[in-house]
């Protein structure tokens, strides 16, 4: 008998007769003598649907109230799925983030899990109920509602799993792995049957839109196995586990992630000294916006150009907080261009093997593809680009290290 945590996204039980169709995949694991927790997102569309009732009142609601109206959508999920498990014999409970005591921090929209209280989870699962619990969702110590972040499921179904000490966490969605990059933008691409934690949450935070980056770093923390899997298709999906030993048999590149969701913000003619870099970034993430790419540049006159970029949604805010910063400091101008993309090629193979960015940057530069920002890491690459320019880069690097061919597979 396994304890085995499953989460099923949106796409998942996005109808009745989906949810019917996972309530069938659940039982049968269950008659198996698997002991069982479901995490669930709301029906496909729902929190967007949500989210436009919300801005028919007020663009700029409070994120409390957000966070009250938009988790509702997973609680129409899991009692829709607890009544099609008991319609075909089968007992299950559902939970709501807060029933199960997920306690979060009060970071509405994008809360981080703190603590969670698996007591009641556990009684239920010793008493033989499926446990059917809400995802992207919990509570904090005032008794607040809280959400995750958009992909917050998979940080609930991950959590749930360290919590539990589960045998492995699987992720359902409507795909069936993880791809060298996505199959939509590049027809070869291929699924992967292995992937490291390392470069999972590399492709996580680059764009890669199969898990949340939270939920791989819990994943890798507390070293739950981590299964991605097609919820309208059989297979064994794609592994997430520790990194081997073997070195000599990793690909240069395991995958390609890209982001078109950039906005790239640049204040120019400040003070080059020091405390300024803070000065200037401190503050956007006091504001809770994260910073991704970085590039500071000082001029003849001993003045200084900071450029970074940071989520589309965060934009409005990062600008208007730069602009603060920029008349407090003397800047001479502060500008924003949300026409950019991200592309990254990630993988561990790259520790052993030198040349790989000369590679990428020659690739680039030979479909005329100008680079505005650059930054690594010990097994990723990222580049900063036009945004017109992100597909056709994507399929360029695909090409350039041969992710098209059979054994990337073995990965």
């Amino acid at each position: 008998m396994s304890l085995i945590v499953q989460k099923y996204g949106g796409t998942s039980v996005g109808t009745v007769e989906r949810i019917e169709a996972v309530a069938k995949k659940v039982a049968t694991s269950h008659k198996n003598g698997n002991q069982l927790v479901v995490a669930v997102s709301a029906m496909s569309g729902e929190t967007n649907r949500l989210i436009g009732l919300a801005n028919q009142i007020d663009e700029q609601a409070s994120l409390r109230e957000m966070d009250v109206l938009v988790s509702t959508g997973e609680q129409v999920t899991i009692a829709l799925l607890c009544m099609a498990l008991q319609k075909q014999g089968v007992a299950a409970r559902s939970y709501t983030g807060g029933q199960v005591r997920i306690l979060t921090d009060d970071a509405h929209g994008k809360a981080r899990i703190k603590d969670i209280d698996a007591h009641r989870v556990e009684s239920d699962l010793a008493a033989g109920r499926v446990v059917v619990v809400a995802g992207f969702q919990g509570t904090d110590k005032e008794g607040n509602i809280t959400t995750l972040g958009r992909g917050g499921s998979d940080t609930t179904a991950v959590a749930m799993a360290a919590a539990l000490g589960a045998d492995e966490c699987q992720i359902y969605t409507d795909v069936d792995g993880v791809y060298t990059t996505d199959p939509r933008v590049v027809p070869d691409a291929r699924r992967l049957d292995k992937i490291t934690f390392e470069e999972m949450l590399e492709m996580a935070s680059q764009g890669s839109k199969i898990l949340q980056t939270r939920s791989v770093e819990f994943a890798g923390k507390y070293n739950v196995p981590l299964r991605v899997l097609s919820s309208f298709t059989d297979g064994n999906g794609t592994l997430i586990t520790l990194e081997d030993d073997d070195q000599m048999e990793k690909p240069l590149v395991s995958g390609i992630a890209f982001n078109r969701n950039e906005a790239k913000l640049t204040i120019r003619g400040i003070p080059d000294q020091p405390g300024v870099a803070y000065k200037v970034l401190g503050a956007i993430s006091e504001a809770n916006i994260e910073i991704d790419v970085i590039v500071q540049n000082v001029a003849k006159d001993n003045s200084a150009t900071i450029t970074f970029t940071v989520n589309e949604s965060d934009l409005s805010q990062a600008e208007q907080l730069l602009r603060n910063i920029a008349a407090d400091l003397g800047a001479l101008e502060v500008d924003t261009d949300k026409h950019i993309g991200k592309v990254s090629i990630v993988g561990v193979g790259m520790r052993s093997h030198a040349g790989v960015a000369a590679k990428m940057f020659e690739a680039l530069a030979a479909d005329g593809i100008n680079i505005q920002m650059i930054t690594t890491s010990e097994i990723k690459i990222t580049v900063v680009i036009e945004e017109r320019y992100l597909e056709l880069a994507v399929r360029t690097l695909h090409s350039a290290f041969e992710l098209e061919k059979l054994d990337v597979l073995d990965s």
